[in-house]
């Protein structure tokens, strides 16, 4: 029997909603635990459900019959009303990921029609925007096929085309359902609520039946809102429905606010809001601050009325009272705003069993803020959870895809080996150990070619140990199968999952445990095996081609789908988003990110329709999300302790307050309490000082003085110029005897093609020392040609260098025919030693590249350069003693193949390629004869000196630049006691 009027009571905002709302129930059972046992109560979340359901608990004391209660969300799981249902479950859903990967099949299709082939990644993404737009358009009973309505002729180029899209999925989309036996999931879930609502309408129950915390946003679910406010036991509870905003005010709601929401739902239910009656009376101490609630609704009133805040500051009301324990914190950074945030939780803690929450819908904050807590080993329950890939078993398995796909390159490789669930069917240490001398020996330097194989024949070509090559051979036979589908022309989603999570479980066996026990072990190891299992059964028919785009598709899917921590979570925290939020109580709420496009989001980023296309085709206007999104904040923000926080810049750009923050700063500053907002500035202060380290002294510059028998008695001459400039790096190398690794996955770059330039000069001129052959050029250019292909060029790097060095040949081919003429006789690459008079003798060692002899005896000394020459000043001051100790050399005999009684030129031959090409810097020198000998004398001080056990080898003695970077920089730790810009001080 239905009621005459119909039942709609709202809970105010402030009250705790649950507890209200259980007492509300017990109450119209007369506390009758067999009537209470009855009741159906229906909720919008799971996580309101749970929290009535410890409500229930509460009131009752402890274990007692509790109502039957439902989340509206998970109608498809409610058993209550089968017959009326039973119809429906022969067409399923569909599940979100066979929907995800049919629509970007759709989308693919579309682009290559187009000749626009998009990656699968790419394709993924736009398929999960077009769910949504599907989910709206069903939700808000939109007719697709009026998508050609639209007049595309009207439109810019890219609004058609975008019409035309949608066009073909409101086509082939219902076909694609129909094929798969299944259903759109929103409106399979309006089907159930419609049908749960006609079920109750056709036999009511004799019990309560009572519908709370929603605000109908969703047709189907208002409709059986009204459904239930007509039952003769049936009550629909609103939250938070302002009873103090005037007529005026309330008439001129728009969709952006937040009662916009609750004054349609009336409007549909059929209601007036004078009709909507209180819930029942909470217990003095959940009363919450009335002029709290009356400040929000006066600060968010709809604009036009804002004029009655003249009224309400003169009238001198105490409405700024409700500012109490109401405070607004704005950092500088979006890290401090965390670091606060976390602060303000942690303080929490101090009052024994006081509880909070962060309540916002951006997820860099809420990942900072959990991260910033792990200072005080907090781990905190986060509703969003985290991604599978950022957990160890999802993170395994995205870098195994990445690997394979990128043809086990060095950097993803080791990422992967390194992975401490990695182990290769041995015992985990010794696997370590062969990962670090699989590094050392073929994965640093230059790229070893693609694939296993190339590795393989870097070893081999390295003569690495045959332990550690039969140790990569099985190793690569547990990722053949998997490398080898990858590099296929074509395979399916389902062959790729399966062939992943077998080398998976290959490369995550130990010595004594099978691969599948240690990857899918836990909750994470669970959601991984999962989404395995998902790939491969809901994958058969979705081709990649080619195979190598699965490493980045399998990184967006981990990413999509979101692990909950089950144990070890602090009990009195959480992190919530907006919506379950609202039903919820916590002794302190803060709110967070409140920057216009983060809260509220942008109200006009679409990507598929334009804001006339969206009204003609019947969707709501995108201001109706800021008005749910301004619900939920003004129902968090009535709470009985509140923080709001914001940053003043995002990423280094400026922010612009919320909406709904710049109202109440401007109605508390109007009330004149606006340092009421500032009462937790305190928040800051710690959050600062927790990044203030007490200053420290600056370590002492480092200047080891090793004994005298452990000082290098040689060094060549190219090192000079090291040992004047950086003692140290002398020390780490030659005492220390340290050397700098390679980098990792190396192209080519200045220094070797450099190499491969002297390289090619050195092969033509020993090939023609006398006359140049007519084809001179041809021949340098083949040299050219080997020597880069020694130095592992790849077709883009060969790409810059052939025509620079193309050109740098052409100039340097004329500029040694004129050099020609003038000379007797060259040496190329010539070595020579001497020792230095000093007890002990100390050896020289050098390697000219180039010396020149003219015919009355006197040489020319050249060295060639790609890059920098050093300047005739730098030549003059011997802080570039390169050239004059050549000349030294050669003028003291110690070059053997070739004599000069005189030094003519000291030279710096520049090849560069580009503009000019080519040049020869003769040094600025008035006597090189002269200078050889100062260089000589200067290099038996500097020498003797170091003879001197309390002489040290101070670090960056000499900097040419204090932005050059040393070898050793960081073992000499620069950056402590330089005063560099930049530096640490």
């Amino acid at each position: 029997m239905a009621a005459a009027q119909p039942s709609v009571f709202t809970i105010p905002p402030g009250i705790p909603f649950a507890r209200a709302l259980a007492a509300g129930v017990i109450a119209r059972c007369h506390a009758d635990p067999l009537a209470l046992a009855d009741a159906l109560l229906f909720v919008p979340t799971r996580r309101a459900a749970r929290a009535l359901r410890d409500a229930f608990a509460d009131a009752l004391g402890g274990a007692a019959l509790l109502p039957r209660i439902q989340a509206l969300g998970d109608v498809d799981e409610n058993d209550l009303f089968e017959p009326a249902t039973d119809a429906l479950d022969a067409v399923p859903p569909m599940t979100p990921l066979r929907r995800r990967l049919l629509l970007a099949v759709l989308v693919r299709r579309w682009g290559e029609q187009k000749g626009n082939a998009l990656p699968f990644t790419q394709t993924l993404s736009y398929a999960g925007e077009l769910a949504r737009f599907l989910d709206e358009a069903v939700t808000q009973g939109v007719d697709l096929t009026t998508l050609k309505t639209l007049a595309p002729d009207a439109l810019a180029a890219h609004w058609a085309d975008v019409v035309k899209f949608l066009d073909v999925i409101a086509v082939e989309w219902p076909k694609l359902l129909k094929a798969e036996n299944a259903s759109e999931p929103a409106k399979h879930r309006d089907t159930k609520l419609r049908a749960l609502g006609a079920a109750l309408a056709a036999d009511p129950p004799m019990s309560p039946v009572i519908a709370a915390g929603s605000t109908g946003s969703i047709p189907a679910t208002a409709e059986l809102l009204k459904t239930i406010s007509r039952l003769a036991a049936g009550a629909v509870v609103l939250p938070g429905l302002d009873t103090h905003l005037d007529a005026e005010g309330w008439a001129a709601l728009d969709a952006a606010h937040a009662q916009f929401g609750l004054r349609q739902l009336l409007i549909h239910l059929g209601v007036e809001r004078e009709d909507v009656r209180l819930w029942s009376p909470l217990p003095q101490q959940d009363a919450v601050n009335p002029n709290r609630v009356r400040f929000l609704s006066e600060a968010l009133r709809p604009p036009p009325t804002t004029d009655s805040w003249h009224d309400l500051i003169e009238a001198k009301s105490d409405i700024a009272s409700g500012l109490d324990n109401f405070a607004l914190v704005e950092a500088h950074t979006a890290r401090e705003e965390a670091l606060a945030i976390a602060c303000a939780l942690r303080e929490v803690l101090e009052t024994k069993e006081r509880t909070a929450a962060l309540v916002t819908p951006d997820r860099g904050i809420a990942r900072r803020v959990a991260a910033e807590l792990t200072r005080w080993d907090i781990a905190i329950d986060d509703s969003a959870g985290v991604a599978l890939s950022r957990t160890p078993p999802g993170a395994f398995l995205a870098l195994l895809a990445r690997a394979a796909s990128e043809r086990f390159a060095p950097v993803p490789l080791l990422a992967l080996l390194k992975h401490p669930l990695a182990s290769g069917g041995e015992e985990r240490s010794h696997f370590r150990h062969n990962v670090r001398q699989l590094e050392l020996v073929a994965l640093r330097g230059l790229r070893p070619e693609a694939g296993l194989a190339g590795i393989a024949q870097r070893l081999a070509k390295k003569k690495a140990s045959s332990a550690l090559q039969n140790w990569f051979q099985r190793l690569a036979r547990r990722l053949q199968a998997f490398a080898d589908i990858v590099e296929s022309q074509e395979a399916t989603l389902a062959d790729l999952a399966a062939a992943h999570a077998a080398a998976a479980e290959a490369l995550a066996a130990t010595d004594s445990e099978p691969g599948a026990n240690t990857l899918w072990r836990g909750p994470a190891g669970e959601s991984a095996a999962e989404l395995i299992a998902s790939l491969t059964r809901e994958g058969v028919d979705i081709a990649l081609t080619p195979p190598r785009q699965y490493g980045e598709a399998f990184r967006a899917l981990a990413d999509l789908r979101a692990m909950r921590p089950l144990y070890n979570l602090h009990p009195r925290l959480a992190i919530l988003g907006p919506l379950e939020a609202r039903l919820l109580d916590f002794d302190v709420i803060i709110l967070a990110g409140l920057n216009e496009g983060q809260w509220p989001a942008d109200s006009a980023t679409d990507p598929w329709l334009s804001r006339p296309m969206r009204e003609a085709l019947g969707l709501e206007a995108p201001e109706r999300r800021v008005g749910l999104a301004a619900h939920d904040f003004s129902s968090l923000a009535s709470s009985r302790r509140v923080l709001l926080t914001r940053a003043l810049k995002d990423n280094g750009a400026p922010t612009v307050p919320s909406r709904w923050l710049l109202r109440i700063k401007q109605l508390a500053k109007g009330l004149g309490c606006e340092a009421a907002l500032e009462a937790r500035h305190d928040l800051l202060d710690w959050a600062r000082a927790l990044d203030t380290a007490p200053r420290k002294p600056r370590i002492v510059r480092p200047a080891p003085r090793p004994p005298l028998a452990a000082r290098p008695r040689g060094l060549s001459i190219t090192e000079i110029e090291t040992w004047l400039r950086d003692p140290y790096a002398i020390y780490a190398k030659h005492v220390l005897k340290l050397r700098p690794l390679d980098g990792i996955d190396l192209e080519p770059g200045p220094r070797e093609r450099g190499i491969a330039v002297h390289a090619a000069l050195e092969r033509f001129l020993k090939a023609f020392p006398e006359a140049l052959p007519p084809d001179a050029l041809t021949h340098l250019i083949q040299f050219g040609e080997e020597a880069f292909a020694g130095a592992g060029a790849t077709d883009a790097i060969l790409a810059l260098w052939r025509p620079r060095f193309a050109r740098a040949a052409a100039w340097f081919l004329r500029y040694e025919a004129g050099r020609r003429r003038r000379i007797e006789r060259s040496f190329v690459e010539v070595k020579g030693k001497l020792d230095v008079a000093t007890d002990p003798p100390f050896t020289l060692n050098g390697r000219a590249d180039r010396i020149d002899i003219f015919a009355d005896g006197a040489a020319s000394i050249i060295d060639y350069k790609t890059g920098r020459a050093p300047t005739g000043k730098q030549i003059r001051s011997l802080n570039a003693p390169q050239l004059p100790l050549e000349a030294a050399l050669l003028l003291r005999g110690a070059f053997p193949e070739c004599r000069a009684r005189t030094i003519a030129e000291l030279i710096h031959v520049r090849l560069t390629g580009g503009e000019p090409a080519g040049e020869d810097a003769v040094a600025d020198v008035t006597n090189a004869d002269e200078l050889a000998e100062e260089a000589w004398r200067k290099l038996t001080a500097h020498v003797q000196r170091f003879q001197d056990e309390s002489v040290g080898y101070l670090s960056r003695a000499k900097p040419e630049r204090t932005t050059d970077k040393g070898d050793y920089d960081h073992l000499a730790r620069v950056r402590e006691w330089s005063v560099e810009a930049g530096s640490v001080e």
